[in-house]
């Protein structure tokens, strides 16, 4: 069975809004991010195992608001006992899965459930404001959040200060929708998908 990326009929290569002009390093990249292993650990409310024995890929589960990642994985805590983990490692599930007794914990493969699009630039927090009513700019490096961009739920994960970059992603459902919500507010900017 072919995977589909959930943006391979709208995420089209080139620049596009307000880019005449302007400096390749003065414009926002868009790209998206496909291929991963995605999938969702939560705790169980009755459990007492102490997570801080865990190790995923090297990496300790976050605590609040927070993302922990090394070159193959990011992890992000989503809530309470509730954690989200991104992998080129394929077969990462697999490997670790001994950890994570079936009493304690659920974890679950939504790899082809989620869209993910990563912007990169300086102007990223104000294309962030246009629909999302998070205070933007107190967020940092490793950080992570649940918010909604106009009227969609999204995760955003901060990568890093400099450059600029962060990773939104959403329900593959609509995430075309996202795309284009996100892509228009770039247009005044200008941007470049890659």
């Amino acid at each position: 069975m072919k995977n589909i990326s959930p943006l391979n009929f709208v995420h089209k290569l080139g620049k596009f809004g307000d880019y005449d002009k302007k400096s390749e390093n003065n414009l926002l990249k868009i790209s998206e991010v496909n291929g991963l292993l995605i999938f969702q650990i939560t705790q169980y409310q009755n459990s007492n195992f102490d997570i801080s024995i865990i190790k995923l890929d090297g990496l300790s589960l976050p605590s609040s608001l927070r993302s922990t990642s090394n070159s193959n994985t990011r992890i992000l805590w989503l809530g309470p006992n509730n954690w989200l983990v991104f992998s080129s490692v394929l077969d990462l599930i697999k490997k670790e899965k001994d950890q994570f007794n079936e009493m304690d914990f659920a974890i679950t493969d939504i790899s082809h459930s989620r869209t993910i699009i990563e912007l990169e630039g300086s102007l990223v927090n104000e294309v962030l404001k246009k629909g999302c009513p998070l205070d933007i700019n107190s967020l940092k490096d490793e950080d992570c959040a649940n918010s909604v961009y106009n009227g969609m739920n999204i995760t955003i994960d901060f990568i890093s200060e400099n450059p600029k970059k962060i990773r939104i992603s959403g329900l593959r459902s609509y995430g075309e929708s996202l795309y284009h919500s996100i892509t228009d507010a770039c247009l005044e900017f200008g941007y470049d998908a890659i």
